[in-house]
């Protein structure tokens, strides 16, 4: 199993992460659901990435299990939609999924994801996030909230897709919802680098060993440079609309199916 931390079991919560030097090693932790991401598990990625580490140049975000993440989880949104039909707990994981992701794109450290297996929805959001992706060639994606009624606002993932991959191509992946290997991935700038699933591990350290040895001051002020280059082709920034856009239609569909109509499963 690819992955850079040792599971440490249940008891661990949904996120592992374990300071190595210059490096921190943050892995999804939570196999047994696909790493489905809950209100949990935002909580403990803020815990971990809110309040950065001045002495870590580089983050690892990876998974443990057979997937890298099999998106939002819907069990925990149709409860929110009992507790409150308006959407309220959508709109507060909403904001804290766009915290999330911007904390990694932000990060003063350069953010590595490596992936495996399915990398779904919410998933996707999170290795968007990060300034640098490799993937398993075994890897598949997919963006499948149309389908299961809902808007593609989790994250930022929209724009942040549309600056990576180009308009025409997302709207082809939004409206069909479907699947797309590891090679199509690296062919729309998804992925940076495609890997035998074995080699994840000797991939991410063929990144970090330079980066680690860059000037702090140059490394941190290249990648504001970077960033903020980006700012303008990403249309503003919209994703500070996805927690309202979620809710919102999240909220209407459930009301337009009936409450039967929104199955607690994770989104796979």
């Amino acid at each position: 199993m690819p992955g850079f931390l040792q599971s440490q079991g249940p008891s661990a919560g949904p996120v592992s992460s374990l300071r190595e030097g210059p490096v921190l090693r943050v892995q999804l932790n939570d196999p047994e659901s696909g790493n489905v991401v809950s209100g949990a598990m935002l909580d403990a990625l803020l815990d971990v990435l809110a309040v950065p580490d001045p002495e870590v140049s580089v983050l690892v975000l990876s998974a443990a299990g057979d997937d890298f993440c099999l998106g939002g989880d819907r069990a925990e949104f149709a409860d929110w939609l009992d507790d409150d039909p308006t959407g309220r707990g959508i709109r507060i994981a909403g904001d804290k999924a766009r915290r999330v992701c911007e904390a990694l794109s932000t990060s003063r450290a350069v953010t590595i994801a490596a992936v495996h297996g399915k990398v779904i929805g919410a998933g996707l959001a999170l290795a968007l996030s990060c300034d640098l992706r490799v993937g398993a060639d075994t890897a598949s994606f997919r963006l499948p909230e149309l389908a299961l009624g809902l808007p593609t606002a989790w994250g930022g993932v929209l724009p942040r897709l549309i600056h990576e991959v180009g308009a025409a191509r997302t709207r082809e992946l939004i409206l069909t919802g479907r699947a797309f290997d590891a090679a199509e991935a690296y062919g729309l700038s998804v992925l940076q680098r495609v890997v035998p699933r074995d080699a994840l591990d000797e991939a991410v350290t063929a990144w970090t060993k330079p980066i680690v040895r860059r000037p702090e001051a140059a490394l941190r002020v290249t990648k504001a440079v970077l960033n903020s280059y980006s700012a303008p082709t990403r249309l503003g920034d919209p994703s500070l609309l996805d927690a309202e856009l979620l809710a919102s239609v999240a909220a209407a569909t459930r009301r337009q199916r009936g409450t039967g109509g929104t199955e607690p499963v994770p989104i796979r």
